[in-house]
């Protein structure tokens, strides 16, 4: 599994041209829906059917190859759920360039982190965003964004800005900053019209988009999908397994940072409807099934999250046709059992309810829907056709259906990454190097010989030949989902690190010694809360004005979905032989697990463990008080 074969090595092909095979001049391509605001209470849809969205792509091609794009540049996008985002990707794989995006609501730090590792050389903005009913400035971000690339020696060739109004004012841009209404208001020449698209066809492997892993140990991994593999696998899942055709309306409520946008988009290639999204999904909790029955929505995809927190506030099928709909797709976290009854009971019976699971590594599905199978309360309906998933236990070693272990996938798969970023012949050798050995230890270091996925599983036994179901039973590795959000522990540590070590403190009195950060399960593991244990200097007390900081700083430099469910001062933080903090321990610990269910030998400082054990006993008993664990 670790030789990262190529695949289909004869063959040519571009990403971009399999999603404008349509060019009807009548159908719909993209539907874009903005959250209403007081100032402007039915805001208007934007469609562009896919001749349009065709002539669009080809004039931004037209813009990059005037500007010089080649294959193989990147192309950064920190922008909204938009038509010019689609656009934009679309014509930069056109040509061969590597796509790159940051959801607008991430934070500059953030964004930063990922964008040193890939260097664009166009970088696309939005002025503004709506969110809650309300317009977000964005361009304080992207300048904070930009003045860090600038101290890195990297600025990008070209920045444009996207006006989320026609008539946006420009204040706060700086003067070499484009807008995509220059870019756009240009016109195809009868030649140009003539010879259409000048679509870049590379081989199969060729990097399509990077990823970005969630941060767990450092900066965010830039994980390379292959082009061929993101079309083949796009259509296996789309086609063949959720039945997508021409005349399904599909929408799928993700920002650009999520790969479910990744997923959404290459919808394109079957000629249907995509529908974007920009703004709340809960503020109104009526307006996305509204607008399900005023377009005809057919496939609604969402979260679990969203699924548990609409439970408690609104019922669709009381105040809705939804007579269009036919799947709804969940992800993000595990659906609880509880949740298929509500869509059942309250959204419709009709329906099939697609609980799936792949992730950013793979850019699609390990286990998900399928349109010929029955689904069954609490389970994901099957491990997705091509994929070669099986469970195993610590030590590696098979497990028989019914039991729970790690996910493993043991047989190449197309849409296997190509690496992290660099790859070579993108940068120095040595970086390159580093860059694969970081890719082989994420994913082929614990379990030799296979892919090891970092999520706990168990694959029930077959029911009347129709093959066993998935329950997904939480993170095996030290990556955070608090709602089905994910984002990895360092992203704590390093706000940590640089606001309250004994270097940064503004006072002894906010010295952080040391931390770490786990996940607990809350709902019957359909869901986690964040904990952050802290390390003080000897004889101090975490004090609620530290306490307040490290949650201001939080919330600030990440986002408040970031901020802690619990924060709480320990003597020790445990550590390797080799001095990395053990979160999985702590994490075991905390749900329950036995000390004597550790291996000790491997820890520096194992005797700091039996504090951890007392805390699970608490952490535990809140857990129960405010939710009762329930089962899968």
């Amino acid at each position: 599994m670790d030789s990262i074969p190529s695949w289909f090595p004869a063959t040519t092909l571009n990403w971009a041209e399999n999603m404008l095979r349509n060019r009807s001049p009548t159908k719909a391509a993209l539907i874009q829906v903005t959250e209403p605001t007081p100032q402007n209470p039915d805001p208007q849809l934007r469609t562009l059917t896919y001749s349009e969205l065709y002539v669009a792509v080809h004039k931004v091609v037209n813009w990059f190859l005037f500007i010089g794009i080649q294959p193989g540049d990147r192309v950064a996008s920190y922008s909204s759920n938009s038509i010019e985002t689609v656009v934009a990707c679309l014509a930069a794989t056109a040509l061969g360039a590597i796509w790159v995006s940051a959801a607008a609501d991430f934070a500059p730090q953030g964004v930063l982190e990922r964008f040193e590792q890939v260097k664009p050389k166009v970088l696309f903005g939005i002025d503004s965003v709506v969110y809650n009913a309300k317009s977000h400035e964005q361009i304080p971000k992207l300048s904070s964004v930009l003045d860090g690339l600038r101290a890195l020696s990297l600025t990008p060739q070209k920045v444009v800005v996207v006006p989320h109004e026609p008539n946006s004012s420009r204040a706060g841009w700086e003067s070499n900053w484009l807008s995509w209404t220059d870019i756009l208001s240009s016109t195809l020449s009868d030649e140009d019209v003539r010879k259409g698209i000048p679509f870049w066809r590379g081989p199969f492997d060729h990097p399509l988009w990077v990823l970005f892993s969630s941060g767990t140990t450092g900066k965010p991994k830039p994980i390379v999908h292959r082009a061929g593999g993101m079309l083949l696998q796009s259509a296996k899942e789309l086609i063949i397994c959720g039945d997508f055709v021409p005349e399904d309306v599909y929408f799928y409520y993700t920002t650009t940072g999520w790969m479910m946008w990744n997923f959404l988009v290459g919808g394109l290639s079957i000629g249907l409807t995509l529908v974007l999204y920009d703004g709340s999904p809960l503020r109104d909790p009526s307006f996305l099934w509204q607008l399900t029955d005023k377009i005809g929505i057919t496939v609604f995809g969402t979260s679990a999250k969203y699924l548990e927190q609409l439970e408690k506030q609104y019922k669709p099928k009381d105040h809705h046709s939804l007579k269009s709909l036919r799947l709804v797709l969940s992800t993000g976290s595990p659906l609880a059992p509880s949740q298929f009854d509500y869509v059942y009971n309250h959204i419709s019976r009709s329906v099939c309810l697609g609980s799936i699971t792949g992730g950013t590594d793979i850019c699609s599905l390990f286990c998900g829907m399928n349109t010929s199978l029955p689904v069954y309360r609490g389970e994901i309906q099957c491990r997705m056709l091509g994929m070669s998933i099986r469970t195993c236990n610590d030590e590696g070693v098979p497990l028989p259906a019914g039991t729970p272990g790690d996910l493993i996938c043991d047989k190449h798969f197309p849409c296997q990454p190509l690496g992290f970023w660099p790859l070579p012949g993108y940068g120095a050798d040595a970086d390159t190097k580093k860059a694969q050995d970081r890719y082989m230890e994420a994913y082929y270091e614990k379990f030799k010989g296979v892919w090891h996925h970092g999520d706990h599983i168990l694959i029930t036994k077959s029911r009347d030949g129709n093959g066993g179901g998935v329950l997904m039973l939480g993170r095996s590795d030290g990556v955070l989902n608090p709602g089905g959000i994910r984002f990895g522990s360092a992203e704590i540590y390093q706000v940590l690190e640089s606001c309250f070590s004994p270097l940064t403190a503004k006072s002894p009195d906010e010295i952080i010694l040391d931390s770490l950060v786990v996940a607990q399960p809350v709902r019957g593991g359909a869901d986690e809360r964040v904990i952050l244990f802290l390390q003080l200097a000897e004889g101090q007390n975490l004090s609620e004005n530290l306490l307040n900081r490290v949650k201001t700083e939080i919330r600030i430099r990440r986002s408040p979905r970031h901020v802690p469910a619990r924060i709480l001062q320990v003597h020790d933080i445990p550590h390797t032989l080799n001095g990395k903090k053990v979160e999985v321990p702590v994490k075991k610990l905390i749900r329950g697990a036995p000390i004597t269910s550790l291996n000790l030998n491997t820890l520096r400082n194992p005797e700091s463990l039996e504090e951890y054990v007392k805390l699970g006993d608490q952490l535990r008993k809140e857990v129960d008080a405010i939710s009762p664990l329930g089962h899968l």
